[in-house]
């Protein structure tokens, strides 16, 4: 009886509070969306949007079905509150 491979991964989440960020172990197999599922079971108080936040590997947008290698940082983005680029905008117009 053998055990199934493993991986460990680290999960970052941009939360209101800050920057969170945990190592998580994972199947071999897993997806982000696997990561995002069991890092929200062991952490709901995070209040982050674990089903509607963008996805990436290391700064790199990636969709939920990719599936990181062992070492990589997941990372789940929050939006914006406002494109940098429109603020930057904004305040030049106003000035």
């Amino acid at each position: 009886m053998g055990t199934a491979a493993r991986k460990r991964c680290l999960l970052a989440c941009d939360t209101a509070q800050g920057a969170f960020c945990f190592e998580i172990e994972l199947d071999a197999t897993a997806s982000i969306a696997d990561a995002l599922a069991e890092a929200r079971r062991r952490w709901p108080q995070l209040g982050v949007d674990w089903d509607g936040g963008q996805t990436g590997i290391w700064g790199e947008i990636r969709p939920r079905d990719h599936v990181p290698r062992e070492g990589e940082r997941i990372e789940l983005y929050r939006p914006l509150p406002e494109d940098p680029r429109v603020r930057r905008r904004s305040s030049v117009q106003r000035a």
